[in-house]
């Protein structure tokens, strides 16, 4: 059940778009920073309440890489792996950070502090590799920087 803040910060949404197709992503966004992600009673309620097709939420929800139907770590890496990104190392960004961490794909750490995804294309191929951090996006990503960021966000979250 969408808690009643939330509902009227979705109708808010509504009244900004002239067309309330523009509303589903903001409006999934909202849910997903409200659980962590988006659940099949979010889909649903979302779809009531925009009257739309459950499918056309649903759809949405699973096309974007920025909306997850599954729980995520607090901090979310998404890893480019297109050919640009790949190319550059014997091994890649993902499979580095992926043992560094100790996860796989869609997987989050024991401690819920990260997960890590391999996406397609993050749009940075003349500066790869690149991955993302929730909205921080990271260029010319080697070894030795991912180390670093990885390490000030849990120095920061004080996780050692």
């Amino acid at each position: 059940m969408i808690r009643d803040d939330i509902k009227n910060q979705i109708e808010d949404i509504m009244k900004k778009y002239p067309c309330i197709d523009s509303a589903i992503v903001p409006s999934l966004q909202l849910l997903q920073e409200q659980n962590g992600s988006i659940t099949e009673d979010d889909m649903e309620d979302l779809s009531l309440l925009l009257k739309f097709p459950q499918a056309r939420i649903y759809s949405a929800a699973s096309f974007y890489s920025m909306l997850s139907l599954r729980p995520r770590g607090k901090y979310h890496i998404q890893i480019c792996a297109n050919v640009s990104c790949t190319l550059l190392e014997r091994e890649t960004l993902f499979d580095y950070i992926s043992r560094k961490l100790d996860i796989k794909d869609g997987e989050s750490t024991r401690e819920g502090l990260f997960s890590i995804e391999s996406v397609e294309c993050l749009g940075s191929c003349g500066y790869a590799p690149a991955m993302m951090i929730n909205a921080d996006h990271y260029e010319d990503v080697d070894f030795k920087k991912a180390d670093e960021i990885i390490e000030a966000i849990r120095e920061r979250e004080r996780i050692k």
